[in-house]
């Protein structure tokens, strides 16, 4: 396994996610205060999701016409416009385009999973897509204190040119090291393809319908958690946000560790089925268990619970994006994968929006309705083991 081109993809999805990190802090602030409306925070935070969902299948199919290579140089390209855009976001419609923008850019995550397929042995490819957990989970935690220092020292603009360099510094260093890994160059396959069509197509096989159907499920349920554990430690354990921001750090740096690290010795031990069945039923106990931690007990036990969230996330994605890799094509890969990332944006779309809904009727609401979700997961991907051979176990 060639670490250079390795390190590359682990650096591109850090940045994305890095990006996305940083935004976060003070993207609703901003958008609140250039519209001075609650609902086009909304809008403004679901347009990035939005584009994502359309265009992670696109670069995907693109990278399976035209490579690899190609597509990562053109979607680490959009980024860079992306945040050179949002550092003159003095205006709604400014914001709205750069993040925009930012979504179809940092929708290539299924061709950075396309490339580690090509470049990994089915036995190494668990540990590889691991890395790129590992890029979500770092980026995540070292986005959002860098810029809130940002936001706090140079502004709007200041973020937007420090993110834009830290992407044109990463497309240099592909375009100088990466190479090409994907031999098929099918003319056949069209540039533009309907990702609701793409969905209709994968759902006839047994095994990537229960496959995508599961990460649909686990995206929505874990996203539960994630937009309602902020008003939950703050109103009912008394966190503050600096407090809030540390637990954050906590669930990244964890996923980061078991992603970056564990995920091959969990393949030797278990196989890829076994991981999907483990890692449901460990996100069940980790998403019911949150609420109900005594408040005396929030330190430590809170953290467990998170900890086994993190380790379940760290059994789950691999898993699933290995056994989609190993059940498609070669030449299918790239488009695939994108779909796979396609409906994990649409569903990081749903999560947030009935997470609030449902927190308002109860605080505990969001993390049962997660984790009975989580548990027909687990009931799914017992459903699989007919549908695939013995070595996936």
């Amino acid at each position: 396994m060639n670490k250079r081109p390795i390190f590359i993809i682990f650096v591109t999805v850090f940045i994305d996610l890095l990006g996305f990190g940083i935004i976060i802090p003070i993207l609703p602030s901003l958008a609140k205060q250039l519209s001075g409306s609650n609902l086009m925070v909304g809008v403004v935070a679901a347009s990035f999701s939005f584009m994502q969902f359309l265009f992670a299948p696109y670069w995907g199919n693109l990278s399976d016409k035209i490579g690899r290579r190609p597509v990562i140089l053109y979607s680490l390209a959009v980024t860079s416009v992306a945040y050179l855009v949002f550092s003159f976001a003095a205006t709604l419609w400014i914001l709205i385009i750069a993040r925009l923008f930012a979504g179809i850019g940092s929708a290539n995550i299924g061709t950075a999973q396309a490339y580690l397929s090509d470049i990994t042995t089915p036995a190494q490819r668990p540990r590889a897509m691991g890395l790129i957990g590992a890029a979500f989970g770092l980026g995540f935690t070292c986005g959002p204190p860098i810029g809130a220092y940002l936001m706090e020292g140079y502004g709007v603009a200041g973020i937007g040119y420090f993110t834009a360099l830290l992407c044109l510094a990463n497309l240099a260093l592909a375009f100088k090291i990466l190479p090409e890994t994907h031999k098929i160059n099918n003319n056949k396959i069209p540039n533009i393809t309907n990702p609701f069509n793409g969905f209709i197509n994968a759902f006839k096989t047994p095994v990537l319908s229960r496959l995508f159907l599961i990460q649909a499920l686990f995206i929505v349920a874990f996203s539960l958690m994630q937009i309602t554990a902020a008003l939950l430690w703050e109103e009912h354990f008394g966190l503050n946000a600096k407090t809030i921001g540390w637990v954050f750090a906590f669930i990244g740096i964890s996923a980061a560790i078991v992603q970056g690290t564990l995920v091959g010795l969990f393949v030797k031990k278990l196989g890829y089925a076994n991981m999907l069945k483990t890692g449901t039923l460990l996100m069940a106990i980790g998403l019911i268990g949150l609420p109900y931690v005594p408040k005396h007990l929030f330190f430590p036990l809170e953290l467990v619970f998170l900890a086994i969230i993190a380790l379940a996330n760290g059994l789950i994605m691999p898993a699933i994006s290995s056994l989609v890799s190993l059940k498609v094509k070669e030449n299918e890969q790239g488009h695939t994968l994108g779909l796979l990332q396609s409906s994990s944006s649409l569903s990081r779309g749903i999560g947030p929006l009935a997470g609030g809904a449902l927190y308002a009727i109860g605080m505990q609401i969001p993390y049962i309705i997660g984790a009975l979700t989580m548990l027909i997961c687990v009931v799914l991907s017992f459903f699989l083991a007919k549908y695939l051979r013995k070595d996936f176990f």
